[in-house]
């Protein structure tokens, strides 16, 4: 049986997920799910397949065989095999599936190379994780995580809201394991996802203790409801092109006194070393670097639908739309440099592993929430008016008045049908709601970019800028 046919059977498992007020008793079936789906399921078969399976997987010291991203890289080689297979799976999705990659299976890993960070103050922690890292690595599972607090009062911390059903914390422990109560957001993907990692994204405080835990769920668990934003999918492939398949949905996480048994409990009361291991430096390095694969395939596909946009109507002479596409191929080479740069200046960590060189990807991260609003208004401007004449449906191209609708909407260089199938798909990444939720994903995915730029600067190391300046002005 093959990867992507066990993953839909896996989705079969009474998972709690709520669209439009009721519970979809099978995302595999549901309009809303089906197509997003079915291209993991895709996605999943590229391990099988002979044309990709050796770049996409590797085989355990348990003789399983297990996706790219869970390798550790002990070689510097091994780092540019993760990135080249990270760069495949990527481009199946052509970046716009951000949370069904690498990242989380990166952090995971480089979690459990970490693992003894944390032992003095957590002694359960490096087995609990080592084990946790083993069962989805040879499993094969899909990870997502959820991280922040709700948005309710930002002046305060979550402990001065009172009883209100707010923000997740332990509320009482048994031998079974921790009862834990209140919500998480937003769990990228996790109503078809197989694990969901819960932590805090941000440093809690001595007085947040029982909002200090960090711990690891099936998607099915019980007392768990996973709460989804309106749905952008659609069932019309040919007039919504990357709806139909890439709807990643958003999700808040419920927990109505779920019980979490202690094997899954990684840390609990211990703010401090939840931010240290989060905070870790080579496991930032390990899991950006996927998100940086990830954005240079959004980037390049971005700059291809531009290219073809000017050439469909004959502008690529024009000196101002070489400008704007040159915007957009140095977007993308920029990227891909800064991620090149990352990957040759890796160094060994002194746990033995290859670190990616973290600046570069840093940059890369913190250029790539204004690149990418960026691209998508450089798109509007080469399309002017172009994405919204178009007919509703491509069909009507053959309908009745198709031979006058096939004179109307050619392009300089191709006919009315693979014009009207271009506007559609520039329509879908600049105009429409699964666009407008990509580019508030892209600004915000990492943080306030106020705050990333300012951490930026904060970790930079600055003290040889400053022995250059100080050697000439003495």
């Amino acid at each position: 049986m093959g990867a992507g046919t066990n993953y839909l059977n896996r989705l079969n498992d009474g998972r709690n997920v709520w669209l439009d007020g009721s519970v979809v008793t099978d995302i595999r079936t549901h309009p809303a799910f089906k197509g997003t789906v079915r291209s993991v399921a895709t996605l999943m078969d590229l391990q099988d397949d002979p044309n990709t399976e050796a770049e996409l997987t590797f085989r355990t010291d348990t003789g399983v065989k297990a996706n790219m991203a869970y390798l550790i890289p002990k070689t510097q080689d091994d780092l540019f095999r993760r990135s080249k297979a990270l760069k495949i799976w990527s481009d199946a999705t052509f970046g716009v599936m951000s949370r069904v990659g690498g990242f989380y299976r990166s952090q995971l890993t480089g979690w459990y190379i970490a693992r003894d960070l944390i032992k003095q103050e957590q002694p359960y922690f490096p087995q609990k994780i080592a084990d946790y890292y083993t069962y989805v690595r040879d499993n094969d599972l899909l990870v997502t995580a959820a991280g922040h607090d709700p948005q309710i009062d930002r002046t305060k911390l979550a402990h001065e809201l009172g009883d209100l059903y707010t923000a997740l914390r332990i509320v009482s422990e048994n031998e079974e394991g921790i009862i834990v109560r209140g919500a998480k957001m937003i769990a990228t993907g996790a109503p078809y996802m197989d694990e969901i990692v819960v932590s805090p994204h941000s440093k809690k405080t001595g007085d947040e203790q029982r909002y200090a835990v960090m711990f690891a769920i099936a998607a099915s668990h019980p007392g768990v409801h996973l709460i989804c934003r309106e749905s952008f999918a659609s069932d019309r492939e040919s007039d919504h092109p990357l709806s139909a398949h890439y709807d990643e949905m958003d999700a808040v996480l419920i927990f109505d006194d779920a019980l979490i048994p202690w094997e899954r409990v990684f840390v609990k009361d211990d703010p401090e070393a939840i931010w240290k291991i989060r905070s870790d430096r080579m496991v930032g390095a390990l899991s950006l670097h996927e998100n940086i694969v990830r954005l240079a395939s959004k980037l390049e596909f971005t700059a291809a639908v531009g290219s073809e946009l000017a050439a469909s109507i004959g502008i690529t002479r024009f000196a101002h739309v070489q400008e704007k596409l040159a915007e957009l191929f140095f977007q993308l080479e920029s990227v891909k440099a800064l991620l090149l740069s990352s990957e040759h200046q890796a160094a060994l960590h002194p746990l033995g592993v290859w670190e990616p060189a973290l600046q570069p990807i840093i940059t890369a991260k913190n250029l790539g929430n204004r690149y990418y609003p960026r691209a998508l208004e450089v798109l509007q401007e080469l399309s002017g008016a172009g994405m919204l004449q178009v007919p509703s449906t491509i069909a009507e191209l053959d309908g009745e008045l198709g031979p006058h609708l096939r004179k109307v909407y050619r392009g300089a260089d191709r006919d009315a049908e693979e014009r009207v199938k271009l506007l559609k798909l520039s329509w879908e990444l600049a105009g429409s709601r699964l666009g407008a939720r990509h580019e508030l994903y892209e600004r915000f995915y990492a943080g306030d970019p106020v705050r990333t730029y300012a951490g930026q600067y904060v970790e930079y190391d600055k003290q040889p800028l400053l022995d250059r300046v100080a050697s000439r002005t003495v």
